[in-house]
């Protein structure tokens, strides 16, 4: 299995994993609140009932945003070549390796840290489109796309 595939099934995997625990934490939240309408009444309970769905609410929000990211990570066709930097590719820049695909955590593999780029974070929008050679400052920083997988 090539690089790209590799590491496409890396954050597939992260990303499945965070979705099992937030739907984990989601449904240990709706049985704690079945359980709790049916041994408690008065005011402690309704504020512990609408705590329980005010965190249930904010767990289904960032089950969604993992959601949405791993779709993303699933449209990615690893095999796709170009020379412009795009949605999936790897980019070396400045020695570092850029996933660009969506904004997650660093993983390491075969000694070399990757990390995954939004294409609408700064440094994402300023590389989408580009060619090895192109050079770009964000924050005071130089940026130079050696090689782009």
């Amino acid at each position: 299995m090539r690089m790209k595939d590799q590491i496409k099934v890396r954050y597939q995997q992260l990303l499945q994993d965070r979705i099992d625990v937030f739907k984990d934490m989601i449904a240990q939240l709706t049985e704690g609140a079945q359980n709790d309408a049916k041994g408690s009444a008065g005011d402690k309970h309704e504020t512990a009932l609408s705590m329980m769905h005010l965190e249930q609410e904010k767990l289904n929000s960032k089950l969604k945003e993992v959601l949405d990211q791993k779709a993303i990570i699933d449209r990615m066709d690893p095999n796709l070549v170009t020379t412009k930097v795009a949605l999936g590719s790897l980019v070396a820049v400045n020695g570092m390796w850029l996933f660009i695909a969506a904004a997650l955590p660093k993983i390491t593999f075969d000694g070399k840290t990757i990390i995954a780029v939004s294409p609408q974070a700064p440094l994402g929008s300023a590389l989408m489109g580009q060619e090895v050679g192109f050079t770009t400052q964000i924050n005071g920083n130089q940026y130079t796309i050696a090689a782009i997988f």
